[in-house]
Protein backbone atom coordinates (compact mmCIF):
# COMPACT_ATOMS: atom_id res chain seq x y z
CA UNK A 1 0.00 0.00 0.00
CA UNK A 2 0.93 3.42 -0.95
CA UNK A 3 0.93 5.79 1.94
CA UNK A 4 2.55 9.21 2.25
CA UNK A 5 4.07 9.84 6.05
CA UNK A 6 2.32 12.42 8.29
CA UNK A 7 5.79 12.30 10.79
CA UNK A 8 8.94 11.02 11.02
CA UNK A 9 8.60 7.47 11.32
CA UNK A 10 11.69 4.88 12.04
CA UNK A 11 13.19 3.04 9.64
CA UNK A 12 10.46 3.76 7.23
CA UNK A 13 10.86 7.80 6.29
CA UNK A 14 10.35 11.38 7.13
CA UNK A 15 7.49 13.97 6.84
CA UNK A 16 6.09 13.72 3.43
CA UNK A 17 8.08 11.05 1.80
CA UNK A 18 5.56 8.57 0.03
CA UNK A 19 6.53 5.01 0.27
CA UNK A 20 4.80 1.53 -0.09
CA UNK A 21 4.55 -0.87 3.51
CA UNK A 22 2.69 -3.69 4.21
CA UNK A 23 -1.31 -2.97 4.20
CA UNK A 24 -1.98 -4.54 7.38
CA UNK A 25 1.16 -2.65 8.99
CA UNK A 26 -0.68 0.72 7.62
CA UNK A 27 -4.40 -0.44 8.22
CA UNK A 28 -3.44 -1.42 11.79
CA UNK A 29 -0.73 1.16 12.92
CA UNK A 30 0.13 3.83 11.27
CA UNK A 31 -3.47 4.91 9.52
CA UNK A 32 -5.21 5.12 13.01
CA UNK A 33 -2.29 6.71 14.93
CA UNK A 34 -2.20 9.58 12.73
CA UNK A 35 1.77 8.66 11.57
CA UNK A 36 0.43 7.88 7.80
CA UNK A 37 -2.47 9.03 5.40
CA UNK A 38 -3.17 6.39 1.80
CA UNK A 39 -1.10 8.48 -0.74
CA UNK A 40 -4.44 9.56 -3.12
CA UNK A 41 -4.30 12.30 -5.73
CA UNK A 42 -6.29 14.18 -3.04
CA UNK A 43 -4.20 13.69 0.10
CA UNK A 44 -1.05 14.74 -1.39
CA UNK A 45 -2.68 17.78 -2.67
CA UNK A 46 -3.96 18.48 0.92
CA UNK A 47 -0.18 17.69 2.14
CA UNK A 48 1.04 20.31 -0.50
CA UNK A 49 -1.15 22.67 0.51
CA UNK A 50 -0.34 21.48 4.86
CA UNK A 51 3.21 21.38 4.00
CA UNK A 52 4.58 24.27 5.46
CA UNK A 53 2.10 23.93 8.36
CA UNK A 54 3.27 20.45 9.01
CA UNK A 55 6.68 21.25 8.97
CA UNK A 56 6.19 23.83 11.53
CA UNK A 57 4.26 21.67 13.81
CA UNK A 58 6.85 18.61 13.76
CA UNK A 59 9.84 21.39 14.35
CA UNK A 60 7.72 22.12 17.49
CA UNK A 61 7.37 18.81 18.77
CA UNK A 62 11.30 18.33 18.15
CA UNK A 63 12.01 21.48 20.15
CA UNK A 64 9.89 20.72 23.28
CA UNK A 65 11.27 16.99 22.73
CA UNK A 66 14.45 18.61 22.81
CA UNK A 67 13.81 20.83 25.85
CA UNK A 68 12.56 17.93 28.25
CA UNK A 69 15.73 16.01 26.91
CA UNK A 70 17.88 18.67 28.08
CA UNK A 71 16.02 18.51 31.90
CA UNK A 72 15.95 14.88 32.28
CA UNK A 73 19.55 13.85 30.91
CA UNK A 74 21.78 12.95 34.05
CA UNK A 75 18.71 12.03 36.13
CA UNK A 76 18.88 9.50 38.73
CA UNK A 77 15.56 7.85 39.41
CA UNK A 78 15.82 5.58 43.04
CA UNK A 79 13.36 2.40 42.64
CA UNK A 80 12.97 0.15 45.89
CA UNK A 81 11.82 -3.94 45.55
CA UNK A 82 11.81 -6.30 47.47
CA UNK A 83 15.60 -8.59 47.31
CA UNK A 84 17.29 -11.33 48.41
CA UNK A 85 20.52 -11.51 50.55
CA UNK A 86 22.37 -11.73 47.46
CA UNK A 87 21.18 -8.56 46.03
CA UNK A 88 18.89 -10.63 43.34
CA UNK A 89 15.49 -9.14 43.45
CA UNK A 90 11.89 -10.71 43.98
CA UNK A 91 10.73 -9.90 40.59
CA UNK A 92 11.82 -7.38 38.04
CA UNK A 93 11.75 -3.61 38.03
CA UNK A 94 10.49 -3.02 34.13
CA UNK A 95 9.76 -0.37 31.77
CA UNK A 96 6.16 0.33 33.65
CA UNK A 97 7.86 0.77 37.02
CA UNK A 98 10.60 3.19 35.13
CA UNK A 99 7.89 5.34 33.96
CA UNK A 100 5.90 5.48 37.19
CA UNK A 101 8.96 6.59 38.77
CA UNK A 102 9.51 8.96 36.08
CA UNK A 103 5.90 10.61 36.63
CA UNK A 104 6.57 10.67 40.54
CA UNK A 105 9.66 13.44 39.19
CA UNK A 106 7.37 15.28 37.01
CA UNK A 107 7.60 13.93 33.68
CA UNK A 108 5.34 12.84 31.53
CA UNK A 109 6.82 9.40 29.98
CA UNK A 110 4.78 6.91 28.36
CA UNK A 111 6.42 2.95 29.31
CA UNK A 112 6.75 2.13 25.38
CA UNK A 113 9.39 5.19 25.41
CA UNK A 114 11.41 3.54 28.00
CA UNK A 115 14.57 1.44 26.36
CA UNK A 116 15.75 -1.19 28.60
CA UNK A 117 18.96 -2.62 26.33
CA UNK A 118 19.62 -5.98 28.01
CA UNK A 119 15.60 -6.13 29.01
CA UNK A 120 13.84 -6.01 32.60
CA UNK A 121 16.24 -5.17 35.61
CA UNK A 122 16.88 -8.68 38.23
CA UNK A 123 19.50 -7.20 40.18
CA UNK A 124 20.38 -4.42 43.15
CA UNK A 125 22.41 -1.52 41.02
CA UNK A 126 23.00 1.38 38.80
CA UNK A 127 21.68 0.92 35.67
CA UNK A 128 22.25 3.63 32.62
CA UNK A 129 18.91 3.51 30.76
CA UNK A 130 17.98 5.11 27.45
CA UNK A 131 14.42 7.47 27.16
CA UNK A 132 13.47 7.98 23.48
CA UNK A 133 11.63 11.23 23.80
CA UNK A 134 11.15 11.61 19.28
CA UNK A 135 12.81 9.79 17.02
CA UNK A 136 15.52 12.25 17.00
CA UNK A 137 15.61 12.95 20.84
CA UNK A 138 17.25 10.49 22.95
CA UNK A 139 17.83 11.15 26.68
CA UNK A 140 20.05 8.89 29.26
CA UNK A 141 19.13 8.60 32.62
CA UNK A 142 20.46 6.24 35.66
CA UNK A 143 18.49 4.07 37.33
CA UNK A 144 19.25 3.23 40.64
CA UNK A 145 17.75 -0.18 42.05
CA UNK A 146 17.66 -0.58 45.76
CA UNK A 147 16.69 -3.62 47.60
CA UNK A 148 14.38 -3.67 50.62
CA UNK A 149 14.31 -6.68 53.08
Amino acid sequence: MQIILMEKVINLGQLGDVVKVKNGYARNFLIPQGKAKRATAASLAEFDARRAELHAAEAAKLAAAQAEGEKMSGLTVQISQKAGVDGKLFGSVTNADIAAALATAGFAIEKSQVRLPTGHLKQIGDYPISISLHTDVVAEITVSVLGEH
